[in-house]
């Protein structure tokens, strides 16, 4: 979904419908509005993910596990909020069947600055 989204409040369970799309993707746009944008993000299994353009910061909802952000790595678990600076390899790794997050990307490509 690339288009602008004009709705202001998100609901979990308007988010997790979404998931997964006919493709079998396991994250959805549900907001953009200029730089921002809101993600549900539900991965199962394994991380796919790669570094992104933008800075991003994940609000877990549910789940845990353990979380590798550039060359550190820790653990993770329901109501952590994670920054994860553009360009930086990021994963979840040995994380619950049940992990959903909030991802939220914003700001210029390549990021903002310190």
């Amino acid at each position: 979904m690339t288009e602008q989204t004009h709705d202001r409040h998100l609901t979990l369970p308007e988010a997790m419908r979404r998931l997964p799309d006919p493709e079998g993707a396991r994250s959805a746009r549900m907001l953009t509005r200029g730089s921002l944008s809101v993600e549900i993000y539900a991965p199962r299994g394994k991380d796919p993910q790669g570094p992104h353009e933008q800075d991003e910061v994940y609000v877990v909802v549910e789940g845990g596990g353990w979380f590798v952000n550039g060359d550190i790595r820790h653990r993770f678990s329901a109501g952590d909020v994670m920054l994860v600076p553009a360009g930086v390899v990021h994963r979840f790794e040995e994380f619950t069947d049940d992990l959903v997050l909030w991802v939220v990307f914003h700001g210029p490509k390549g990021g903002g600055h310190a």
